[in-house]
């Protein structure tokens, strides 16, 4: 019998949808430091399918009701403004 609770799962998604938002910052980061500038096509097309992908991964989280739409908001709007801190530093160089 599995004896997980409803608040581990709820942890875990957290846990799991967080760790992909900072994959997505580490990403761009290495991309603006070493192949490519924030203006090119490509370093838009991996941010928007990146950004895409972990919306959809939070949208399933909270219809499963895992994740609350607000803390989900909140994750994306977080890393958005690190996105944007890191566009800016790039732009300042």
């Amino acid at each position: 019998m599995d004896t997980k609770s409803p608040a581990s799962f709820q942890e875990k998604a957290l846990e799991l949808l967080l760790a992909d938002a900072d994959k997505i910052a580490k990403l761009i980061k290495v991309q603006m430091d070493h192949l490519t500038m924030p203006s090119c096509p490509l370093y838009e097309e991996v941010l928007d399918t990146q950004m895409f992908g972990l919306s959809r991964e939070i949208d399933f989280a909270v219809k499963l009701g895992l994740l609350s739409r607000e803390r989900g908001k909140e994750i994306l709007d977080t890393l958005e403004k690190e996105l944007s801190l890191l566009h800016e530093a790039y732009t300042n160089k």
